[in-house]
């Protein structure tokens, strides 16, 4: 008897293939990787991620501005200072994966 392969749907991979590419490029730079690992940590204002990473503000903001348009940040406003914290659980899933691979 010949098994028959499982049809795939092309338009879904496709989607999802986009999806992933854009994250990925997104983490192809090494500031916007360093800040999602911080964030990955939990929530951090943009004068802690300053100092932890010791990025200057103008990248800082640049690299963060990039993350915010590919929707990998969620942002909270208190009083003057904005707090970031990774958006979407695949993405911490991803950057664990990365972790376990290439930190010591």
């Amino acid at each position: 008897m010949k098994k028959t392969k499982p049809h795939l749907d092309i338009e879904a991979m496709r989607s999802a293939a986009s999806e992933a590419t854009a994250v990925l490029r997104a983490l192809s730079n090494p500031d916007r990787l360093l800040l999602l690992c911080q964030l990955s940590q939990g929530e951090k204002s943009v004068s802690e991620l300053e100092v932890l990473l010791d990025i200057r503000q103008p990248t800082l903001s640049q690299q963060l501005g990039v993350l915010r348009l590919e929707e990998l940040v969620d942002t909270r406003r208190d009083g003057k200072q904005i707090f970031y914290s990774v958006k979407d659980p695949k993405v911490l899933a991803l950057l664990g994966n990365l972790y376990s691979l290439y930190c010591p």
